[in-house]
């Protein structure tokens, strides 16, 4: 989500409710017996972890809180899951992770799959003297799903692919300790969460009904669902665009700053922020860092860049707006034309998209396992067309468009259509915007006042960065301020920063989540915010 976007964003269906008060009582009720059912299953195994009998009770069990509050320091060597290989065939390894899935086979033998991260590895305990006895293959049967595991054990290389797991090696377990159990029924398993829709369609065909987690079931059990393998993927990618925006920027002269997000008046215009009182004094969570961004510009800083959270107050109930997201925020000088503003965009998105395809592979696998996609196309050099170009692309497929009005959802994805048709590519930049459309501190062009030194950039057609040349005048801010509506008194600290001498500048936001939905052509961007907020939602 760009933090430089209009804020009257037209509202569309999101196509997920807000759970009623009958499913919400039936969650309660749910969460009761889960408890219930977990004080049972902790009364019927309370003497699984040590028993008396068994010469190896050390080798397993349950860990006692007062070992786990760091009373000394520990010497152990723990090896990430995802380095298990068969280079480390018959060495002893010590590793810690969720029980993902627990079968017995018989009396004498389990096989525990052990998750770390999006990684899984296969333990197993067999039954052999002065290794592993009969009472730790039932304690390991007794451990609920997803309850946190220590295990030591030797690694060894099958003969056979094993295809439950990520890694191609085995675990013989010597040991077993639970850290913490998990309760015994889920409210959602992690399996069904990590199902795709094909994979449910194809069991439908087949006379086989799977469950189907909905998008608000998710978000309620956040926890959980964050498990699954491609969450774990979008979240390492959205780690990676973050990097890539910061690394790329740096090595381009930017200095990263960071700015207040507790403003006197609105940072946009319009009326969708949160208000808030402060100390007795009106105040509003920002927008954007827009305005402060610019004042570092007129504190004598050539190039700057922020990542931090943004606030929109709008009811926008569609696919891709959030109240709370990540913003990605630049600006800088310009020495000659705004399409130097456009030429930093152009490298830093190339740079990024080649370095997600590279360093992210495992990672975006794991995510068209479950949300198939294709990948991106985009070009070397990225295409910018005008606005009216855009708007004659449209003319000419038979869409009539205001050629001074802003575009739609449904005529942005159009227009993305026509683009890669024509041009082959999902990513592009359209700029000239009309004036009347874009904030207040916004450049008229010099040739005709009714369009702007603006730019919106597309990904797979939707926007995701609003940027522009702006005005560094201060009588000339103070006449566009007014004429969008907004109190100048509020912002009086902004508009007299240019009364010391203002270089020429522009900038652009970009939204994080926004990025990372639109590069995975993933349908909601609630499924890119580690805890979204929209207007139904601020829990978790």
């Amino acid at each position: 989500m760009s933090s430089e976007e209009p804020t009257n964003a037209a509202a569309e269906e999101s196509g997920e409710k807000k759970p009623s008060k009958k499913e919400l009582a039936k969650l309660e009720r749910q969460r009761k017996r889960q408890e219930a059912a977990a004080a049972s299953a902790a009364a019927a195994t309370a003497n699984l972890s040590i028993s008396a009998d068994d010469p190896l009770a050390a080798n397993y069990g349950e860990i006692p809180l007062n070992d786990l509050q760091s009373k000394e320091l520990s010497a152990a060597v723990w090896t990430p899951v995802k380095d298990l290989t068969d280079d480390l065939k018959d060495k002893s390894v010590l590793i810690q992770g969720h029980a993902q899935a627990i079968r017995a086979v018989g009396k004498k033998m389990a096989f525990l799959v052990v998750r770390e991260e999006c990684f899984t590895v296969q333990c197993v305990l067999t039954v052999a003297p002065d290794l592993v006895s009969p009472q730790m293959v039932k304690f390991a049967t007794g451990l609920s799903r997803e309850s946190i595991v220590d295990i030591e054990g030797i690694v060894s290389v099958p003969s056979q692919p094993i295809t439950g797991a990520s890694q191609q090696v085995e675990i013989q377990v010597r040991k077993l300790y639970c850290v913490n159990k998990a309760v015994p029924i889920l409210p959602i398993n992690i399996e069904d969460a990590a199902r795709s829709e094909a994979e449910i369609e194809k069991a439908l065909q087949a006379g086989e009904q799977l469950v189907r987690v909905n998008q608000d079931t998710r978000l309620n059990y956040r926890v959980l669902d964050l498990r699954t393998p491609a969450n774990q993927g979008i979240f390492e990618v959205q780690c990676q665009v973050e990097e890539i925006f910061r690394q790329f920027l740096l090595s381009k002269g930017f200095r990263g700053i960071h700015t207040p997000k507790l403003i006197a008046g609105s940072s946009e215009g319009g009326a969708a922020v949160f208000r808030l009182d402060y100390k007795g004094t009106p105040a509003c969570l920002a927008q954007s860092p827009q305005l402060h961004k610019q004042m570092a510009i007129c504190g004598g800083f050539n190039r700057v860049f922020e990542i931090g959270a943004v606030y929109r107050a709008e009811d926008s109930f569609t696919h891709r707006h959030l109240c709370e997201f990540i913003g990605l925020d630049v600006e800088m000088r310009i020495k000659k034309h705004y399409s130097e503003v456009m030429d930093i965009v152009d490298g830093l998105f190339v740079k990024m998209f080649d370095t997600l395809n590279e360093k992210c592979a495992k990672e975006l696998e794991a995510i068209n396992k479950q949300y198939p996609f294709e990948k991106l196309k985009y070009l070397r050099k990225t295409l910018r067309l005008t606005f009216e170009e855009g708007v004659q692309m449209l003319k000419e497929a038979g869409i009539e468009v205001d050629p001074f009005g802003d575009l739609n959802t449904e005529t942005e994805r159009k227009l993305g259509q026509l683009v890669l048709e024509k041009y082959g590519t999902e990513f592009y930049i359209l700029h000239r915007y009309p004036l009347a459309i874009r904030p207040f501190y916004t450049m008229p062009c010099h040739d005709n006042p009714k369009y702007s030194n603006s730019f919106d950039v597309f990904i797979r057609g939707e926007e995701i960065i609003s940027g522009a040349q702006r005005i560094h005048v201060p009588e000339f801010l103070t006449e566009r301020a007014q004429a969008c509506g907004i109190d100048v008194s509020t912002i009086s600290t902004y508009i007299d920063a240019f009364r010391y001498g203002a270089p020429t500048h522009g900038g652009f936001g970009v939204g994080l989540e926004r990025v990372v939905m639109l590069f995975c052509a993933l349908n909601n961007i609630r499924k890119t915010s580690l805890f979204p907020r929209d207007p139904q939602r601020i829990a978790p």
